[in-house]
């Protein structure tokens, strides 16, 4: 790692970044409709996608420790492969249990993928120069992401307006697009992605295993030591409840508004595409909330400013006003995420840094369900905008949890005499 720039390390990140979102951005207008047109109905199709979030739930953390243990390349090649795996099923699957192996399978990939990358663009970069401020690479990563998936499901409606392509259908056409750029990621996966790691034999592997679990520990470890990891990390908690309010609730909203199911779909399909691209250019303003007013004030700032966008959603009258609030809720997201991971960082050393962020992201997992459970059966009981305004104040409420990240960046600046000889690693602090 030590031998690539700063420069580089920062373009190989935002190249494998962008083509790992650009399959997400080729499936997300086929998905539903494809296995409804193989057959399933909407709420099979609901049980296929749990196995997905059961799958990450018990293995996020696992092969966060693996990915410690072992290295962030051999556990990112296993997760393309196994993405590899996923959309060829998909792209043949045709009945309840073959698409529940599909989403197994899915759940398999994205807990290994989720994390390593991440991991090694910061020990890379701080490789290279250990005083870069890594956090506007993950800002610029956010920006690609976005535009990636939004092109992505742009192309992927070229591809289904151009019609059926021999005996595949349309609806199919994107699944084998996106089997084809995710062989194109992992090629550049294997080249791009340099990672500096002791000789190993032909045990690696076992030892890893053996050695992940007390990754995992020790990660834990570290939340009992730090306040501020804590406090980050119980952030993910009501953002991943909260999260259901602008992923499930809006489009229900939407045709609430609109009166029509269908012309609400017809107006969801474009408006997702922009709220990517509005993700993006959030994701954009990295740089300057660092400048002003700063990491953990800012991610602060915006999780009040998001629940102030949800509640727009639930309130406003019309489609447009909906639709308004509903781009400014990504574009507010997508600001949000990297200056969350870049706090996240921040309080924890690099052996431990995948396992760290896997757990945080295991948080949103068992909050997205309960968060599912709760606003689905509130919008039921009393009205879709009441179950938007819960959401909107459980995700203004993780505010102050980032107070404690800013309190230690101010004592950072100015630190006392003795902390220079203080030898407790950051995340134990």
């Amino acid at each position: 790692m030590s031998a690539l720039t700063v420069r580089q390390v920062r373009f190989r990140y935002l190249a494998l970044h962008g083509l790992r979102w650009l399959p997400t951005g080729l499936l997300i207008p086929v998905l539903v409709l494809l296995m409804q047109e193989r057959g399933l109905t909407l709420s099979q199709i609901g049980v296929a996608v749990t196995a997905q979030g059961l799958v990450v739930l018990a293995l996020e953390l696992p092969t966060g420790g693996m990915a410690d243990a072992l290295g962030s390349k051999p556990v990112l090649v296993t997760a393309g492969a196994l993405n590899l795996v996923s959309l060829a099923l998909f792209a043949v699957a045709d009945s309840v249990a073959l698409f529940l192996l599909v989403f197994a399978v899915q759940g398999a990939y994205r807990a290994l993928d989720s994390g390593p990358l991440e991991s090694w663009y910061v020990d890379a970069i701080l490789a290279a120069d250990p005083r870069a401020e890594y956090e506007r690479g993950l800002g610029h990563g956010g920006t690609v992401a976005g535009l990636t998936i939004a092109g992505g499901a742009l192309v992927a409606g070229g591809l289904i307006a151009l019609g059926p392509l021999g005996p595949v259908s349309a609806l199919t056409v994107p699944v084998l697009a996106a089997l084809a750029s995710q062989a194109a990621a992992l090629v550049a996966l294997l080249l791009l992605l340099v990672e500096v790691r002791p000789a190993r034999g032909a045990g690696a592997l076992r030892a890893s295993v053996v050695e992940a679990p007390r990754m995992v520990g020790r990660a834990f470890g570290l939340l009992r030591r730090s306040r501020v990891l804590l406090a980050l990390v119980a952030v993910e908690l009501f953002w991943g409840f909260g999260m259901v309010t602008f992923e499930s609730l809006l489009p229900v909203r939407l045709a609430e508004v609109v009166g029509d199911p269908d012309r609400a779909a017809a107006l969801l399909g474009p408006a997702s595409s922009v709220a990517w691209l509005a993700s993006a250019a959030g994701a954009a303003l990295t740089p300057l909330l660092l400048r002003w007013p700063g990491a953990a004030p800012g991610a602060a700032l915006l999780r009040l400013l998001q629940g102030a966008t949800v509640v727009g959603m639930g309130l406003l009258a019309g489609p447009v006003g909906v639709l308004v609030a509903y781009l400014a809720c990504y574009a507010v997201h997508g600001a949000s995420n990297p200056l969350h991971l870049g706090l996240l960082h921040r309080q924890v050393d690099g052996p431990y840094r995948t396992s760290v962020l896997s757990l945080n992201s295991m948080m949103a997992q068992p909050a997205g369900a309960l968060g599912a459970l709760v606003l689905t059966a509130l919008a039921d009981r009393s009205s879709v905008t009441t179950a938007m305004l819960v959401g909107a104040v459980v995700l203004a409420v993780a505010a102050p949890l980032y107070l404690p990240a800013w309190r230690a960046a101010r004592t950072t600046v100015a630190p006392a005499p003795a902390a220079a000889s203080d030898p407790a690693p950051a995340g134990a602090r």
